[in-house]
């Protein structure tokens, strides 16, 4: 473990050896789970009391954050957006993590409100029921109404939950240092995953962030009468207490209710998604949770958008990108859908771009022969990501999340209407994104982005070409070499210099019979030259495994 990782782990030192505790506990599962001794498998228990050795590694990564608590949910939750990194199997089984976490007594809940906004429960609300509609890991809803005779819910915070994140924040950086030094776990950028989870969990940890995105919801759909978004008010409003009006409809994972309403369920599942192509395309900004439980069916077949903690963002080369994709895909072209996946994603430097060009070839080609009523977007998405996975090119964190948001939607859709299909949704939208690709309004804004970072360009050359200039005549001008993969050779010849030492050394003791002798042979020298000869064949050995002891020039 690197020292830089130490600090952070012994600050914490309960909560981190309860950490490695329950992790040692699954990877140990997960180790038995490869041997024949069918006793031996049953000696760690999941919560259900089946054994852990017998649940698939997906299962058991997603029991282990379950077991260590809000904020490794949390970490989970972010990890299953990003296909690109866990890969597609990991990613789905860890959307199924829910938080329970218990909730607080109602003295608690009344001193939190009562100390943010500076009044009585009583003066704030007319009605306010201590009983708690739901408990999540950073928060807990209750059941209210304004002396005015408003139904509202309003979101608490729980007491001490940010000290408790923090905590376990600085504990999963130090993890993070030291996972970067282990071959195995660099490939899923633990340091850059942790980094953006932080920003993400300690953005939701605000809730008057959460009221500003459901505020800026509210004024994109102003006029549509399709979508009804919550009310929030402002002044019963603060980081730790968020209230909104209350939605009184049928959640979509309601199946016993949906089946009684009576609503046109096909009608409803296109008119969500449409809404969602709107907040995409048309918007840059869309509501990036998309399960049955955050989503409500109102009367009148108007859908009520619920939990605004987790939104999206598309800035405009990122929606241009998105376009070129979409239409890249649609028109089958795949040499134009790798040069797009290279651009957006950050590409290793030894990957096989030929391959890759080939394997999206065979994507391009499957998936544009299938009927419209037969393509499964969802499936398509997804074998894209892994495929990307694969070549271990990673994706931005917005294009991650985007993928997965598709996904998600499709599969909602589909629990309203079997039959429905998201490309369907997204052909008005594929013939919008080819008229902004060629709008005039479009060019101008792209020429005049183009001209500002020339022009910033033209303003910096001149005074970077001067101070080259000036290091070159005082003789301070450095040129930094990176040499890659030149480390191990340099170890090796270190290596070899040190073992030729040691013998020539011994093999000297040898021949002038330096003391202390056994049948007149130096102990020493014996000794040195055995040593000696070991450590050449060990250095002979990963010579010849590295595949570079009798490399010939074709």
């Amino acid at each position: 473990m690197k020292l830089t990782a130490i600090p952070q782990l012994y600050r914490h030192s309960n909560r981190a050896i309860e950490v490695i505790s329950v992790l040692s506990k699954y990877g140990l599962a997960n180790w038995l789970s490869r041997l024949d001794f069918e006793f031996a498998k049953s000696l760690f228990k999941a919560p259900d009391g089946e054994a852990l050795a017998r649940k698939s590694p997906e299962v058991r990564l997603r029991l282990a954050l379950t077991e260590l608590g809000p904020t490794f949910i949390k970490l989970g939750q972010v990890l299953s957006t990003r296909a690109d990194l866990v890969g597609v199997a990991v990613a789905e089984e860890l959307q199924r993590l829910q938080s329970d976490t218990p909730a607080d007594g109602p003295e608690a809940v009344r001193s939190t409100i009562e100390s943010e906004l500076g009044r009585p429960v009583a003066e704030l609300f007319r009605e306010f029921d201590d009983r708690p509609l739901a408990s999540a890991s950073i928060g807990q809803v209750h059941a209210a109404r304004l002396h005015s005779g408003e139904a509202v819910v309003v979101k608490v915070r729980h007491p001490g939950v940010e000290h408790k994140i923090r905590v376990d924040l600085e504990i999963l950086a130090g993890f993070a240092q030291w996972a970067e030094s282990v071959g195995e776990l660099r490939a899923y950028r633990p340091r850059a995953t942790v980094s953006e989870f932080q920003r993400i969990v300690l953005r939701e940890l605000d809730f008057g962030r959460e009221e500003r995105n459901m505020q800026q919801f509210a004024a994109d759909f102003a006029d549509d009468p399709r979508i009804h978004i919550p009310r929030s008010y402002p002044e019963l409003c603060t980081a730790r207490v968020l209230t909104m009006e209350r939605l009184d409809g049928i959640k979509l994972n309601d199946s016993a209710r949906l089946g009684q309403a009576g609503l046109d369920l096909v009608e409803v599942a296109r008119r969500g998604a449409e809404l969602y192509m709107t907040m995409i395309f048309a918007h840059g900004f869309y509501h990036a949770d998309p399960h049955p439980g955050n989503l409500l069916l109102l009367p009148g077949n108007v859908i009520g958008l619920l939990d605004y903690g987790m939104v999206g963002r598309i800035d405009e080369q990122l929606r241009e990108d998105i376009e070129e994709m979409v239409l890249a895909v649609v028109a089958g072209d795949a040499a134009q859908l790798t040069l797009v996946i290279t651009r957006v994603g950050e590409v290793p430097a030894a990957c096989d771009r030929s391959a890759l060009a080939v394997d999206v070839a065979d994507f391009v080609a499957f998936y544009t022969t299938q009927r419209l009523d037969e393509f499964n977007l969802s499936g398509a998405l997804n074998e894209l990501t892994e495929m990307i996975r694969r070549y271990q090119i990673t994706l931005p964190a917005r294009v991650a999340m985007l993928l997965k948001v598709l996904v998600m939607l499709e599969g909602t859709s589909r629990l309203l209407s079997p039959q429905f299909n998201l490309l369907e949704v997204m052909r008005p939208h594929q013939r919008e994104m080819l008229w902004r690709r060629m709008s005039p309004v479009r060019r101008v804004r792209k020429l005049r982005r183009i001209y500002r970072e020339f022009e910033h360009l033209v303003e910096v050359l001149p005074r970077g070409i001067h101070e080259i200039m000036d290091q070159v005549q005082s003789g301070k001008f450095d040129v930094h070499l990176d040499h890659r993969g030149l480390a191990p050779s340099v170890n090796r010849l270190v290596f070899g210099m040190i073992t030729s030492a040691l013998f020539l050394g011994s093999a000297l003791m040898l021949s002038q019979r330096v003391p202390p002798l056994v049948a007149d042979t130096s102990v020493l020298g014996a000794a040195g030259v055995t040593l000696s000869l070991i450590l050449a064949l060990r250095l002979l050995r990963a010579i010849n495994k590295s595949g570079h002891l009798e490399r010939r020039n074709k």
